[in-house]
């Protein structure tokens, strides 16, 4: 049998896309140890200066001014196909990659981020690309940006997005329902004891993991691990900074003050670890992080979600009964501490995770990208 080679294109505009991308060569690998698979930047091949640009740009939008990103996101998610704007982005890059991609000659091409994808999947209407294209949706809303007729095979997270494409004139034969791709490590049952001994934490107490996503863009961070570390209730709390440096130092001074234990981190790659130590997580709705969480059946309290796609996730995850939503800090400590009181109502939370995502997301998405291969080669020996 001849080495299968795979083309996998993400973006680093927030980092969910990546962890999806690796999310799916992970679950390739452990079915072809021997695949050739070449994962690039959506960004860094178009341009480095125009990626760091973008993404920068982005940061600092939903950081500072997310209601101006929520418009955008909200103002460009029905926009038609051929309209000046789509005919912009589809064109971005457009001879480099197919010349990249006729140069690799690979047997075919996945895209967790949607520009790309459009881009590729004109080409592949027009009969320039005659490669297999994968588009893996990674979030629970379904946005123009995602929705391109060239594409082979959509790979989405929910039966909402199922629909949602299939409204806007997706064959449903294309389209998939996997869970948004994972990796394969957050499927393992892993012992709390044990990662809380690591921790140096009690399992005595109620845990709470603070995430505030890559970039550390979770709004008022230091705010919610002063509620935390004044509380009477027994509770103790991992923080997560992402990048964020300023904020990991500006938690100084709330730590030695601090009446409950912490945990504090910067960058880490072991949350697969720090979410099974975790009775409830407070964090940002990117759409892998749900999903993440989701698969490791820990409930989500989602704190002033960022208008566009995240608020979209949230509002998923909140009727499937796995999450919960705060739009203000009352509400937010409301929450916080009335399921922490009550936890058959964290009990009905994790039941909800895994009826809404049964597991092994990306084994799926593979099982099925495969499938789409193996009938196009059995297709062209036909042929």
């Amino acid at each position: 049998m001849e080495q299968m080679s795979v083309l996998i294109f993400s973006a680093t505009f927030g980092a969910g896309h990546v962890r999806a991308a690796e999310a799916v060569i992970e679950a390739l690998r452990a079915k072809d140890p021997n695949v050739n698979i070449t994962h690039l930047d959506f960004g860094e091949f178009l341009s480095k200066t125009f990626n760091t640009v973008v993404k920068n740009t982005y940061i600092e939008l939903i950081k500072h001014t997310p209601k101006l990103w929520g418009k955008f996101y909200y103002r460009t998610s029905k926009i038609p196909p051929d309209s000046v704007l789509q005919r912009f982005l589809n064109g971005l890059g457009r001879s480099e990659f197919v010349k990249f991609i006729q140069s690799l000659q690979p047997d075919l091409v996945i895209c967790t981020y949607p520009i790309i994808a459009g881009v590729l999947a004109q080409q592949r209407l027009k009969g320039v690309l005659n490669v297999p294209l994968v588009t893996v949706v990674t979030d629970y809303a379904v946005h123009s940006q995602w929705i391109h007729p060239g594409v082979d095979l959509y790979v989405v997270g929910c039966e909402n997005v199922y629909e949602g494409l299939v409204a806007r004139g997706i064959d449903s034969r294309s389209i998939r329902i996997t869970g948004i791709p994972v990796s394969p490590k957050f499927e393992l049952k892993l012992d709390r004891q044990e990662i809380l001994q690591k921790l140096g934490l009690s399992s005595k107490r109620a845990t709470v993991l603070v995430m505030g996503g890559a970039y550390g863009v979770l709004y008022g961070t230091k705010w919610i691990y002063k509620v935390l570390a004044d509380t009477a209730f027994p509770v103790q709390s991992i923080i997560v900074c992402g990048q964020d440096e300023k904020l990991y130092k500006s938690l100084d001074s709330v730590i030695e003050e601090s009446r409950n234990p912490v945990v504090r981190f910067g960058f880490v790659q072991n949350v697969e670890e720090l979410m099974s130590a975790a009775d409830i997580i407070i964090t940002k709705a990117g759409g892998l992080t749900v999903s993440e969480a989701l698969t490791k059946r820990v409930p989500l309290v989602i704190f002033r979600p960022i208008p566009g796609q995240e608020e979209e996730n949230a509002i998923y995850l909140e009727g499937i009964g796995a999450g919960r939503v705060a739009k203000s800090e009352e509400e937010l400590e409301k929450i916080i501490f009335d399921l922490l009181e009550h936890p058959k109502a964290l009990e009905r939370m994790r039941r909800a995770a895994e009826q809404a995502l049964p597991g092994r997301a990306a084994e799926q998405a593979v099982e099925c990208i495969l499938q789409l291969l193996e009938k196009r080669q059995d297709t062209q020996k036909i042929g």
